[in-house]
């Protein structure tokens, strides 16, 4: 379970996949450069953080990893996050955070909890991922128009507020080269999908800014040089309320990387028809989160669409992963002083694109016609992510979703009242079934169908309370009773007491493995009796008979 996959697969590699290997991971390393790049950019950190985060984390996600073809390093679900930890708590906050996520991820993974994202509601993913979509939007806004904005606020509102009140101070050759950017990345397709568009956008618009001296902002005019050496590792100073601080934001980033590694590693093997080891990536992830901040990079996490692409060009095996990261290496230490002249508005469009490809927009419509109860989910993620941050969005979403799915099952369980005839079939393989069976006088049965929860407890506890009329004997029908929770067993034990003051027998047919243990756990089957806890009604019912019998003979 957690032999990564490099070490299964590496016995197997034949020559011709490991040169096609070599060539998909450069391929995919000129693609990751400007995304690095932007996201860096765009998250409040220096441009080269973001290619060491590629460098470090994408070489540790392939190499440790569980998935053949998965792609680590910085991505635009971060940006948010990310932006709100160096805001509030600096650079030195952002790496003790991401460090502390790391470890989060390394615990889930040996815990098992790989199939997280099966837990995770659709409505929650598509809110925030969409809000994420939005605010990224929004963060671009001042660098694609030039608008010449020093401190762009983090508040979405305050941003926008900002935006309308600068809107007459456009920068209209930035204007120029951000549309052009993005018309090139949006239409280069059609002319070549082997060269990505971000890649042409960059070229050609870093040449025409240096070569008509054009009034707009670059990586060297808001950042400086990008280095060309690879930086040292360092540790640093944190204590026990820095901890406290920002366990919520590490929490998040670890959920967040989880659900986008998962997220990914599914996707990709949907592509290749692998399947991944969904706990060893976890590890992996956690790994690449402890060692990259130590360098001065960001969150790392599984990178869809760079996955995606180092698959269409014949990336197989974690070696193309291994080989992307180096060669994002060797274009930083040889090319790192012309990245410096790459336009802001080219970043801002290249990010733009990538926010509208995020956003999910038509998934997003669709889900608009979901239960009243998901449409809520959907809207309060998205406007928390969007108005506040991802933090609460993640929060509140999780616990509005789990509450309503409480109120659903407490909606689908109920229990039925049956005095005379139980006009069904028992289970089929039962021999004894019979259409109709009669239920004799002074017994009451009560079918309980679906989950005995909390939620249904109350519900039950109702129609109890409603009898005029105490019978001799109660049956509880407990075939379609998947679980019990300890709210269920109070309740039973409460009503098993109240029954035996009042001398009415309690019987309970058709109890699964998991109520029948519960029962056991809570000692209530030595309150009910064993003799009076029976697979089927038959059963039940001539028991029932027997002690009504029984009664009137005294």
């Amino acid at each position: 379970m957690f032999r990564p996959k490099f070490f299964v697969l590496l016995p197997q590699i034949s020559k011709s996949q490991i040169l096609n290997d070599i060539v998909a991971g450069v391929l995919v390393g000129i693609v990751a450069l400007p995304l690095a790049i932007a996201f860096g950019i765009a998250s409040g950190v220096s441009p080269e953080k973001g290619i060491i985060t590629a460098i470090i984390g994408g070489f540790i996600v392939s190499f440790l990893g569980g998935s053949r073809v998965q792609i680590g390093g910085p991505t635009g679900a971060f940006i948010v996050i990310v932006y709100g930890i160096v805001e509030k708590f600096g650079l030195d906050g952002l790496i003790v955070a991401t460090i502390m996520a790391g470890v989060i991820l390394i615990i889930m993974g040996f815990a098992q909890l790989g199939s997280i994202i099966k837990f995770i509601p659709y409505p929650v993913i598509v809110g925030f991922t969409s809000g994420i979509a939005v605010v990224i939007f929004s963060s671009q806004v001042n660098d694609f128009f030039g608008l010449n904005i020093e401190k762009v606020p983090a508040d979405f509102v305050d941003k926008w507020t900002l935006y309308f009140q600068n809107f007459s101070s456009i920068n209209y050759e930035t204007f120029f080269i951000g549309i052009f950017s993005f018309l090139i990345i949006l239409f280069w397709p059609k002319v070549s999908r082997k060269i990505p568009g971000s890649i042409i956008a960059i070229f050609v618009s870093t040449i025409l800014v240096h070569f008509f001296q054009m009034n707009v902002a670059t990586i060297e005019s808001r950042f400086g040089e990008i280095p060309s050496s690879f930086p040292s590792p360092s540790i640093p100073i944190f204590d026990l309320a820095t901890i406290k601080q920002l366990i919520l934001p590490a929490t998040t980033i670890a959920i967040l990387a989880a659900i986008e590694s998962l997220l990914s590693a599914v996707v990709a093997d949907g592509m290749i028809g692998g399947k991944h080891k969904s706990n060893m990536e976890l590890v992996a992830t956690g790994i690449a989160n402890i060692f990259t901040p130590l360098f001065g990079g960001i969150p790392v996490t599984g990178a869809i669409a760079r996955t995606a692409t180092n698959i269409k060009n014949g990336g197989r095996t974690p070696i193309a992963g291994m080989v992307h990261a180096i060669t994002l290496l060797g274009i930083m230490l040889l090319l790192g002083q012309w990245a410096k002249l790459i336009p802001m508005a080219t970043l801002a469009a290249i990010l733009i694109v990538v926010a509208y490809n995020m956003s999910e927009h038509r998934i997003f419509r669709q889900l608009l016609k979901s239960p009243r109860s998901d449409v809520a989910v959907l809207l309060t993620t998205f406007g928390l992510t969007v108005v506040f941050d991802l933090t609460i969005a993640i929060e509140v979403g999780m616990i509005l979703a789990v509450i309503l799915f409480m109120r659903r099952m407490a909606n689908v369980s109920n229990i039925n009242v049956i005095t005379r005839e139980i006009n069904d079939s028992e289970e089929a393989d039962d021999a004894a079934s019979i259409q109709t069976k009669i239920v004799p006088d002074g017994v009451q049965v009560y079918e309980i169908n679906g989950p005995f929860f909390f939620g249904a407890a109350s519900k039950f506890k109702g129609v109890m309370n409603r009898l005029e009329i105490m019978p001799e004997v109660v049956i509880f029908r407990m075939r379609n009773v998947p679980a019990i929770d300890a709210t269920g067993l109070n309740l039973l034990s409460q009503i098993i007491r109240d029954n035996k003051n009042k001398s009415v027998h309690l019987i309970f047919s058709g109890v699964h493995d998991q109520p029948l243990e519960a029962l056991k756990n809570y000692n209530l089957t030595q309150e009910i009796g064993e003799e009076n806890i029976f697979n089927n009604i038959d059963d039940a019912l001539q028991r029932s008979k027997e002690l009504v019998q029984k009664k009137y003979k005294k």
